[in-house]
């Protein structure tokens, strides 16, 4: 597949999203890679991998659990809520400055996603209501059970568990964090009308379901700058057996809560063409970036035409970056782009993760072998 961006396209064009300057506007979405160490620490090959992409406009870091609870949705993936895994990010952040770019950390808690065999803990839910899903666990693909309902005190500590993750992101040198109210995990969870049954100030009315991803939002932001915070969210999103009968209020209490506040951006995961987008894009005043998922079928071509109106700020691209690290150079020059092997997405060691070769890389490899003591030989 090939596709090139002209020179003046809206997409190359940097932009300013809170206190970050992105050099363009195609940012690296968040991808799950399943390649740190048993206890959340990243993987000795994070630092290579997201270096290898800075050329994105913003590097948004795979989702990364607030505490040993909120993970377990997945086998090794990684964590900010120790020492040990701070001075791994620290090192990630360094090389990804080092080479030109700006990095974001994606901060999850999984909630009713996560086994017991993966995160050692007990799953929590706004309610207890299990996802009628599966997860591959060190003893193979298992059902994940009911999780027990959230105490209001426990809320209350989730919210100073973001905050304090935010804290070390910030100062293991990222640019700054994304809180993840997407895919079904937990702050999504609360935003359901089905999943999320509550009775107290966290359920009920869309205000309610809102309350707890606005609360996390005004910690963080208090605690690092709201110029240093992104928000994701998926309205409609059925990912981790979410469902919700209404995908519009509760983010709209949502949105006209926090928008005054001044985040870095908003990312929807979201078909643009869903009324959904249409209604809540209105509400909000800062920076869109806008990621369409692998089960939209979006073009660079449309993707730029959304740009150039001025519907999005940004694009997030995952498998594209996945697979072509120089993704930005290879759109400039329109090169051929590397194919993502999916058996490696969640494979341990390189293969995959950072041996996808570059154009230069493929231009080297060419004339080594053209050259006059290759031919001789």
């Amino acid at each position: 597949m090939t596709f090139k961006l002209a020179s003046d396209a809206a997409l190359l064009k940097p932009i300013q999203v809170g206190d970050t300057a992105a050099a363009n506007r195609i940012f690296m979405a968040p991808l799950t890679r399943s390649r740190a160490d048993a206890d959340g620490t990243p993987s000795p090959l994070a630092a290579q991998y997201y270096a290898q992409r800075a050329g994105a406009g913003v590097i948004i870091t795979e989702a990364t659990a607030i505490s040993q609870q909120a993970n377990g949705a997945y086998l090794n993936t990684p964590g900010i809520y120790t020492d040990n895994h701070q001075l791994k990010w620290a090192e990630v952040a360094a090389a990804v400055h080092d080479a030109g770019g700006t990095i974001f950390v994606q901060l999850w808690h999984v909630g009713r996603m996560g086994h017991p065999e993966i995160s050692g803990v007990e799953s929590v839910a706004p309610s207890a209501i299990a996802a009628d899903t599966t997860t591959h666990t060190h003893s193979g693909k298992q059902s994940l059970p009911a999780p027990r309902a959230l105490e209001e005190s426990e809320i209350r500590q989730i919210v100073d568990q973001f905050r304090a993750a935010a804290r070390r992101a910030v100062d293991a040198g990222a640019d700054g964090v994304e809180i993840h109210g997407a895919n079904g995990y937990l702050l999504h969870q609360f935003l359901s009308d089905v999943v999320n049954q509550r009775t107290d100030t966290y359920g009920g009315s869309p205000e309610n379901r809102a309350r707890l991803t606005a609360e996390v939002v005004e910690a963080v932001s208090a605690e690092i700058g709201a110029g240093r915070v992104g928000l994701r969210i998926s309205p409609g999103n059925t990912a981790g057996d979410i469902q919700e009968n209404d995908k519009v209020s509760a983010y709209e209490a949502l949105l006209n809560r926090i928008d005054s506040l001044g985040l870095a951006y908003l990312h929807f995961l979201i078909n643009p063409a869903d009324a959904a987008f249409g209604a809540l894009r209105t509400l909000w005043s800062g920076p869109v970036v806008l990621n369409t998922g692998r089960e939209v079928d979006t073009s660079f071509c449309q993707l730029e035409e959304l740009a150039d109106w001025g519907v999005i700020s940004a694009a997030a691209v995952g498998r594209a970056f996945l697979a072509n690290p120089d993704l930005i150079e290879r759109l400039k020059e329109g090169a051929e782009l590397n194919e993502p092997d999916v058996t490696t997405f969640y494979a341990p060691g390189p293969a995959g993760y950072t041996d996808y070769p570059t154009l230069a890389e493929l231009s080297e490899a060419s004339t080594s072998k053209s050259s006059p003591e290759a031919l001789a030989r």
